[in-house]
């Protein structure tokens, strides 16, 4: 079964538990405890579900603060998933029930935090798939930046990687290049090479998908290592570096 029917099934919400396990169940029409598994019994496919249905979550209450959902909202959160065109309808429901739903995006945020407690760079990565969303009208706007900082505490993410991560404009190719990696103007060249090789490595879809990252987020993945590779060619263009 693929990843997207598993947590259309309900039977990932089970297994998950919590407030995710919750809104997984309310979308297949199940009624079940809401007790949180421990993150350590989870296997990675669950885990993989897990984060799945967080995107969707989280971006539907980051809708839900920015009071608008626009049409190139819808499509950035498609590019980010690719919905099989059967499963659209139903993962639909999911969305909207967790933008309906009258509680706050903390219970959720908490427990994907607990979740991959220890995995940074897939909290960083969902939190770019969530920076995506929320710039795919050309801009992000002030309760989306507020949104997406609360979020981004709670994954215990700092300043400085929230800001490379928010730069990120994987859509348009646009951004500050040395904010997108972190760096101050003035760093000098083998700082910035490597601080460039580190971001490479944390970033590679291979390392993501070990750590727990779904398959059908590796377009992502992809898109933002592309990022940060333009970013460094831009940087090494100014500054006539090989």
């Amino acid at each position: 079964m693929s990843l997207w029917g598993k947590i259309i099934g309900g039977g990932v919400g089970f297994a998950v538990g919590g407030p995710l396990g919750a809104v997984i169940g309310a979308a297949a029409g199940h009624a079940f405890d809401k007790h949180q598994s421990p993150a350590g019994t989870l296997d990675e496919s669950t885990r993989s579900a897990a984060f799945t249905i967080a995107v969707v979550v989280l971006g539907a209450k980051m809708a839900k603060a920015d009071g608008v959902v626009t049409k190139d909202e819808i499509r950035a959160f498609k590019d980010v998933f690719e919905i099989p065109a059967d499963n659209t309808k139903k993962i639909g429901e999911v969305f909207n029930h967790a933008r309906q739903d009258s509680g706050g995006f903390e219970p959720y945020a908490h427990q994907i935090a607990d979740m991959f407690q220890g995995n940074r760079a897939v909290l960083e990565e969902l939190l770019h798939c969530l920076s995506t969303i929320a710039h795919a009208d050309g801009a992000l706007h002030r309760n989306e930046i507020t949104y997406l900082k609360k979020v981004s505490d709670i994954f215990g993410i700092d300043e400085r990687t929230f800001e490379r991560i928010t730069a990120i404009q994987t859509g348009s190719g646009e951004g500050d290049p040395y904010q997108i990696l972190g760096l101050d103007r003035h760093v000098d060249d083998a700082a910035l090479k490597t601080a460039y090789r580190a971001l490479v490595r944390e970033n590679h879809p291979d390392k993501l998908t070990a750590e727990g990252l779904p398959e059908e987020f590796i377009q992502m993945a992809n898109k933002k290592l592309a990022a940060i590779n333009n970013a460094y060619d831009q940087i090494c263009k100014q500054r006539g570096l090989n």
